[in-house]
């Protein structure tokens, strides 16, 4: 049975804190990037790698002993790539006041065992909220095609 959800949840400790005595942007962005493969895999069934992660917007600070939680949902399904949302949350573990605190969506790409990109199973949205977050997930391919075409004027990618 494919996963085409997962919620991961745990505390937001010392080690992670920033100067400012909040959670670190880099801790959170990794465990985006954690919740992201699981359930790329999980849908998969295969080893999956980042390919793009698009706009991650942090709207709120996490504390130090907030209870983070991080649902990672398949949004779009390309031939071989998954287009998955993550949302984060902070959790007050006192009052279980929930507050909304990072969004991005990550592009995975999955892998046979030679490391090679492989087909993946078709998702098809069903109710109105997937059928628009899959329209979401399209309209942001076609601003990154923007973008790619912006930035290979000032990157090298080949080596060169």
């Amino acid at each position: 049975m494919r996963e085409r959800e997962v919620t991961l949840r745990l505390i937001a400790e010392t080690i992670d804190v920033n100067l400012f005595g909040n959670v670190h942007g880099g801790s959170v962005m990794k465990w985006i990037d954690q919740a992201a493969y699981a359930c790329s895999v999980g849908w998969s069934g295969q080893s999956a790698v980042t390919v793009y992660v698009s706009g991650i917007r942090f709207y709120k600070p996490i504390h130090i002993g907030d209870i983070v939680e991080l649902r990672a949902r398949l949004i779009y399904t390309g031939r071989t790539s998954m287009h998955i949302a993550v949302d984060v949350s902070a959790i007050e573990p006192k009052s279980w006041k929930t507050i909304q605190t990072t969004h991005c969506v990550v592009v995975y790409v999955a892998l046979d065992d030679q490391g090679n990109p492989t087909p993946v199973a078709a998702w098809e949205p069903q109710a109105p909220e997937d059928k628009a977050m899959r329209d979401y997930a399209i309209r942001l391919m076609e601003m990154r095609k923007g973008i790619e075409d912006e930035m290979a004027a000032h990157i090298q990618v080949d080596g060169s």
